[in-house]
């Protein structure tokens, strides 16, 4: 995953000659530095990604990194279409799972940041779901979060498997935001 990008790299990326990016980089549409003591820039890949998205341009292969990728797991369909509105489709991708064995298939293909755990599809299940998870070393880096069900009690079981919980009712609009930081701090990291 390269974090720093050459003229012709970014060319290469946005189909254009070399040339045209240097243009932009020159009359500081697009972000980076020149190398001490020559002429050749350098594009950070935030800068990259931030001047396609103003531009309207496509991600291409940075795509993947740019989305966050969430995995909701048993969630009612309220909470589904009122995440699906509040964060977003060009910033995040939002994948849905209904059972335990869907959710390691979702997982496996869309390689989520976070994933949300609906406890309404029954403890037992949401926990195994979030153990399997912080087993498997390829999701140590994952977000959990639990939706925990308003008769739900969080006594019996370790909440450290959990970055966050959530216990029902609760405000879309909170969850939305925490996903959101939390996804964007994992994603500077990185």
């Amino acid at each position: 995953m390269k974090t720093i990008f050459t003229t012709g790299q970014v060319a290469k990326i946005c189909k254009v000659a070399p040339r045209t990016v240097s243009k932009w980089f020159d009359s500081g549409r697009l972000r980076g530095y020149r190398i001490p003591g020559s002429q050749d820039r350098r594009i950070p890949r935030e800068h990259l990604i931030r001047f396609l998205k103003e531009h309207g341009m496509p991600l291409g292969e940075l795509e993947d990194e740019a989305m966050g990728k969430i995995l909701l797991v048993g969630a009612e369909s309220a909470i589904r279409s009122s995440l699906n509105e509040m964060m977003g489709i060009d910033d995040f991708k939002i994948e849905c799972a209904q059972s335990g064995f869907e959710a390691g298939i979702q997982a496996e293909s869309l390689h989520p940041d976070c994933v949300v755990i609906d406890f309404a599809m029954g403890r037992q299940e949401a926990l195994l779901i979030a153990a399997n998870l912080r087993r498997n070393p390829e999701y140590g880096e994952t977000i959990l979060i639990g939706l925990l069900s308003d008769d739900d009690n969080a006594v019996g079981f370790d909440r450290t498997i959990f970055n966050e919980t959530f216990r029902k009712p609760f405000d879309s609009a909170l969850l939305a935001e925490r996903i959101r930081t939390l996804v964007g701090r994992k994603k500077q990291l990185s």
